[in-house]
């Protein structure tokens, strides 16, 4: 059998986002900046789709510019307001341990330029405490961004209420919505989101199209000069069928958002009732605040690159909070930042499943996982000393 269980990386695009472009690669294939008709019906397109994101999300259609993914969304954001910061001698900027990459490189670049960083610490159960933001403001705070939903562990972060402290400081507030977009209810108005990222191919559109969001009122710093496209904010002509199926792919989501997590979180919570029963495991990340599909739990005494070539052997197509970097192994930030030490954070293992998964999967993977860990146990000198009492268990 075969199980796709990694939606947290990329989902299949579905019919109706390719149905949705389709005509945008063959019939109106024209350039939106044209001023000929054929070229208008692209412009149309366009116009169209970002009111269909617009209102998913609660937010003017003038506030919406699409860019290539979230990466892209992420670095604009942060960029625009630590320059609008430094010139009115703001230069502290807010975040967390165990954001996206994507985030905490920009920071970094930016803290090379004489930014200053605060990183908070997650608590133990994968969530950003609102007292720990506020404490962390200061007077010449430029920038608080906090990921939505973390994309490893799935722990969903207090948005709302973030987002009314910083209105009340006058600090503007971004969110990497990556996970959370098409999975999750956004209202960027109710939750006092000030930019917004998010990125198709998490929620059944293609890869390399995504949105920002920024609220009226925030000056946005290029990152890509060379055209007035996106009102002059993303140079670049636009990936129209791309954007076109993001827009379907991103309604239909939201219309069937709450079908989708009542079929979801059975699942789900199927997978850590019946994984937590191989000893020594740990799940990781608050259950309570949580994404419908994603599981992530560490097995002492295994590595997690070994557990998914395994997997995979098996039909089963996960992830692991472990990368392979220079030719060594190193633990996931993500799970470091809440606490694990390195020798259980190397044992990880993240599913991630969606509304095209079924139960009969589900139980493939219950069938399978414990065999696979019980297995590489028996090979892992490590989980020799464990069972010898040579070490002492951690989990």
């Amino acid at each position: 059998m075969f199980v796709y269980a990694d939606n947290a990386a990329t989902t299949s695009v579905s019919k109706t986002a390719l149905d949705a472009m389709l005509p945008y690669l063959t019939d109106y294939y024209g350039n939106p900046s044209s001023l000929y008709a054929f070229g208008q019906k692209a412009a149309e397109a366009l116009t169209a789709a970002r009111e269909t994101v617009a209102a998913c999300i609660n937010a003017d259609p003038k506030e919406i510019y699409f860019t290539s993914g979230g990466s892209e969304a992420d670095n604009q954001a942060i960029v625009s307001a630590a320059r609008l910061g430094a010139r009115k001698g703001k230069k502290h900027l807010i975040s967390t341990q165990f954001e996206h990459h994507a985030v905490l490189h920009t920071l970094a670049k930016l803290e090379k330029e004489g930014f200053e960083v605060t990183l908070l610490d997650p608590h133990a159960d994968g969530v950003i405490k609102v007292e720990d933001v506020e404490a962390a403001i200061r007077e010449d705070t430029a920038l608080v961004t906090i990921m939505f939903a973390n994309n490893e562990i799935g722990t969903v972060q207090p948005i709302a209420e973030i987002g009314a402290l910083c209105r009340s400081k006058g600090v503007p507030f971004h969110t990497d919505a990556v996970q959370a977009a098409g999975h999750m209810p956004i209202d960027v108005k109710a939750m006092n989101i000030d930019m917004l990222s998010m990125s198709g191919h998490k929620f059944h559109a293609p890869k390399g199209v995504g949105v920002l969001f920024a609220r009226k009122g925030m000056l946005l710093t290029n990152i890509i000069e060379g055209g007035a496209q996106e009102r002059g904010k993303r140079a670049g002509t636009e990936n129209v069928a791309g954007i076109v199926a993001m827009a379907a792919a991103l309604k239909e989501s939201c219309d069937h958002m709450e079908e989708n997590t009542a079929k979801i979180i059975p699942m789900r919570d199927k997978l850590f009732a019946e994984l937590s029963k191989i000893p020594h495991s740990k799940i990781n990340g608050s259950l309570e605040h949580h994404v419908p599909g994603t599981v992530n739990m560490c097995f002492e005494g295994i590595e997690g690159e070994s557990l998914l070539l395994m997997l995979d052997d098996q039909g089963i197509c996960a992830s692991s909070g472990s990368a392979c970097t220079s030719g060594s192994l190193d633990p996931s930030h993500v799970l470091l930042s809440i606490g694990l030490p390195h020798e259980v954070a190397h044992g990880s293992l993240r599913l991630s499943i969606g509304e095209y998964n079924t139960m009969e999967q589900i139980d493939h993977i219950i069938e399978v996982v414990p065999k696979v860990v019980e297995y590489l146990r028996s090979m892992s000198p490590v989980w020799d000393e464990l069972q010898k009492g040579q070490r002492q268990h951690l989990i």
